[in-house]
């Protein structure tokens, strides 16, 4: 995969990869790079067929997905990283955590979920997308990302809207697929990095029982729930979100 990806922050510093949601790009995570980028190198990316990282024909998997970013440590000789996830970004850092714990020091999972059925909802939905392009996916999807009182806002709309618009049909479905057929509750329990877990209290994609049922099986494992906030709550609750972060991270320092 040619991944595209940008990398902020003072050489020699300690590296966080931020993994973006299913129908975002790395552009979500402008609010957290110049928080961040004091301390860290920041390392986001484009999941496939998301933003410049072209898609491939799916169905794609969790292991596909995270071998992505191990490829792209690889290629910038990252040994090992802190990891931020939200949603499809946190089911990647999961699967990262458990699969090649060596590659990751400390995890935050945000608005995310270890099983997130039924699978059938999501088949349809790569099903709709393949016909009708990732556009139809806009109405219904900014309600579920922001409270009301963002959901409609001309600036919201413009920025999210319009990079869910942009994503590439082929890897939004195939995305879609890999959040089908996963299943990382079995795994949660391996999952050895210290684990920072971040809900939105509004969040109807995943609500925070499904943050709570993650935090209850990682070890050690903390959890926050944020209000207002729906399924984008970096976006949403940025400042709050930033201090979580820094404080997660940085104790490792």
């Amino acid at each position: 995969m040619n991944v595209n990806y940008e990398l902020t922050g003072p050489d020699g510093a300690p590296v966080v990869v931020l993994s973006n949601s299913l129908g975002t790009d790395l552009t979500l995570w402008d609010a957290q790079v110049p928080a961040l980028a004091q301390e860290f190198q920041v390392l986001r990316y484009d999941q496939r067929g998301h933003g410049a990282t072209p898609g491939k024909p799916g169905p794609y998997s969790l292991k596909q997905l995270g071998g992505d970013v191990l490829a792209l440590l690889d290629v910038l000789g990252i040994r090992k990283a802190h990891f931020a996830g939200v949603s499809l970004g946190g089911m990647t850092g999961m699967w990262l955590a458990e699969h090649a714990p060596e590659r990751v020091d400390r995890l935050a999972l945000i608005c995310t979920s270890a099983e997130l059925g039924p699978a059938s909802a999501w088949r349809e939905r790569a099903a709709l997308v393949r016909e009708k392009g990732t556009a139809a996916m806009v109405e219904p999807s900014l309600p579920k990302w922001f409270t009301p009182a963002l959901a409609g806002r001309e600036d919201v709309v413009a920025k999210f809207g319009g990079m869910l618009a942009a994503a590439d049909a082929e890897g939004y479905a195939g995305c879609c697929e890999a959040i089908a057929d996963m299943d990382l509750l079995d795994g949660l329990g391996r999952i050895s990095a210290p684990t920072l877990v971040i809900a939105g209290a509004e969040d109807p994609a995943t609500p925070p029982a499904h943050a709570e049922q993650i935090a209850a099986a990682v070890a050690g494992a903390r959890l926050e729930v944020l209000s207002p906030a729906a399924h984008l709550a970096n976006a949403e609750q940025p400042e709050a979100v930033n201090r979580l972060l820094l404080e997660h991270f940085t104790r490792s320092l």
